[in-house]
């Protein structure tokens, strides 16, 4: 399996060097060639085997000729054997034919886990490999920096540095990442937003000499690997329904689009998914882009689900570099009109093409607390917001067709929201008592001005890692 760049000006790679890379040199998001394909008895064939087996079947054609299957299958079953619930990613039913997949069940209480904890363990078998060390920076928004630091806390061979909007994250999201105190951890509170964090990371990933000089990788979900192993959640949740023999909806919350993408890799692999929903907060480039086929970033509006509060949403391109037929060319224009005007119109026949997989729905902060209250009222069952306007706009695609089966992705443990919970229902949800050590523990971060310069010197000065040679 060779992966391609969307803007088609880097070379072609296998999975373990997309795997060390992230963003590809030329500042496209690698893609592979192909998609593989499964027939219906391959996707009848996960149903009742345990998650990290299902696991370790869909991502080895992904990964064919780096990865034997001996290693990927000893890697899932090491990645998610330390979740709290037995099936990994459980669903739940919370109304007729609307169901919730819990996918917080993992250390750090969010769905970022069941991507990152499988990676930290196929880089650090590809560094060994190697001989090599890394240095992963990420952007996030709140989720993904915790779990990348959970997952790569106390490696020798991996420095990381994650840069998150001071301020912008809640209070348990921020502690997540500040209360761990390994020496190879940096925690970076950036005076700015996710979008400012995200375009300092691309820029760092573009600069050969600094890249090269520091051993650069990236864990955000510009990381091929993450949306790989995202797919599997589809699939087992899917089969848990009853496919391949019936069509089901995906309502997905949606800030960087990475989830919902994986998704649609989902159904290019043949996964009979009928509709995928994105759900989106106030920050609602992707509803508007779906709506109008203007793709335009505007401010961040501050929420009271923060893991969303992106304009830029990265892996779009992904998607829309399928759907402008793989042209980079045509790509590589739309992006150039963003840099220059702040924005492009999708192509006719390219929005016609997103507009036969993908319904968008924003949510109001009025809805999500209304929806937070509702699931409760009605089934007793706790919402965290981002999950909120999954289940919102759920409910919106029942209303249309009843007759097929929706799940909603439960992104993040409620427990991480409390204010929003709280003000919705009256009550606070619990902290599972393995991360209430956080509340009290010493904090340990550095606050650091938007200023790409300062952000790479600190990085230079900080990390001990060698170049992860060639490919990264």
């Amino acid at each position: 399996m060779q992966y391609i760049s969307t803007r088609g000006d880097a070379p072609e790679l296998a999975f373990d060097d997309v795997l060390l890379a992230g963003l590809a040199a030329d500042g496209g998001l690698y893609v592979p060639k192909t998609y593989p394909a499964l027939d219906r008895d391959a996707i009848a064939a996960l149903a009742g085997i345990p998650y990290a087996d299902a696991a370790a079947r869909l991502i080895a054609p992904f990964a064919a000729g780096t990865f034997p299957g001996n290693v990927l299958a000893q890697a899932t079953r090491s990645a998610y054997s330390g979740f709290s619930h037995a099936s990994v990613a459980p669903l739940v039913q919370i109304a007729d034919n609307l169901f919730v997949l819990e996918l917080f069940q993992g250390p750090t209480l969010a769905f970022k886990d069941l991507a990152m904890q499988l990676l930290a363990r196929l880089m650090n078998h590809a560094l060994e490999q190697r001989g090599r060390g890394a240095t992963i920076v990420g952007a996030t928004s709140g989720d993904t920096g915790a779990a990348a630091i959970e997952a790569f806390r106390g490696q020798d061979r991996v420095d990381v540095f994650i840069l998150y909007p001071d301020g912008r994250v809640s209070d348990v999201q921020r502690r997540q990442m500040t209360t761990v105190a390994d020496s190879n951890i940096h925690a970076i509170a950036l005076k700015g937003t996710f979008d400012d964090a995200q375009s300092i990371l691309k820029s760092l990933f573009r600069d050969k000499e600094f890249r090269t000089g520091v051993g650069l990788a990236g864990v955000n979900s510009i990381n091929w690997a993450r949306v790989v192993a995202q797919t599997v959640y589809y699939f087992t949740g899917a089969v848990s329904l009853g496919a391949p023999l019936r069509k089901l909806s995906f309502a997905v919350p949606t800030g960087n689009f990475g989830d919902v993408l994986a998704g649609y890799v989902a159904k290019r692999m043949g996964l009979p998914i009928s509709r995928l929903i994105v759900a989106t907060n106030a920050n609602d480039i992707l509803a508007r882009a779906l709506a109008t086929g203007r793709y335009e970033p505007r401010g961040v509006t501050p929420t009271q689900s923060p893991s969303m509060d992106i304009q830029l949403s990265s892996n779009f391109e992904r998607l829309l570099f399928d759907a402008m037929g793989r042209d980079p060319a045509a790509l590589r224009a739309a992006f150039a009109g963003l840099d220059q005007s702040g924005g492009f119109d999708i192509p006719e026949s390219a929005l016609r093409a997103i507009r036969e997989e993908f319904d968008a729905r924003s949510v109001s902060e009025e809805e999500t607390t209304a929806e937070i209250a509702r699931t409760w009222r009605e089934s007793g069952y706790v919402l965290d917001p981002h999950t909120a306007t999954g289940v919102r706009a759920a409910r919106e695609s029942l209303a249309k067709d009843p007759s097929t089966p929706v799940i909603a992705l439960a992104t993040a443990h409620p427990a991480k929201f409390p204010a929003a919970i709280e003000k919705a229902i009256g009550r606070a949800a619990p902290l599972p008592a393995k991360m209430e050590r956080i509340l009290t523990a010493a904090e340990r971060y550095t606050l650091l001005d938007n200023d790409e310069a300062r952000i790479r010197s600190f990085i230079a000065e900080n990390a001990r890692a060698k170049p992860v040679g060639a490919g990264a």
